[in-house]
């Protein structure tokens, strides 16, 4: 808005302020989704990570479908189950992240009556 004063023409700053409150919040709007989408995504990686890891060793353990039920109790999807001899690889979806765990069965054989190293 330009007024007049004594002839001089003068520039009105008035209502300047509205436009840039208005980018400043777009801006802010922008920063929050980003950052919820980075945290929804950092929480699913963790998730998925955790859960692939148990399905593993449940895997190693008592073999697929108990990885299944494992993957599935801590919120994952069970993508893929092989098994090497005593070695089971998984990989586990929780969202839209995904893992791979490995876990290994082994026996310790301790004859009767004897200590292990660890005791």
């Amino acid at each position: 808005m330009v007024v007049r004063y004594s002839g001089v023409r003068y520039r009105d700053d008035r209502g300047q302020a509205l436009p840039l409150l208005l980018v400043v919040v777009a801006v802010a709007m922008v920063a929050l989704v980003l950052v919820v989408r980075a945290g929804t995504a950092a929480d699913h990686a963790a998730r998925a990570r955790t859960a692939a890891d148990a399905a593993a060793l449940a895997g190693a353990a008592s073999g697929r479908g108990a990885a299944e039920g494992v993957a599935g109790a801590n919120g994952g999807t069970l993508v893929d189950y092989e098994a090497y001899g005593s070695e089971v690889e998984v990989v586990v979806r929780v969202g839209v992240a995904t893992a791979r765990a490995r876990a290994e069965r082994s026996v310790e054989w301790v004859p009767s009556g004897r200590r292990t190293a660890d005791e």
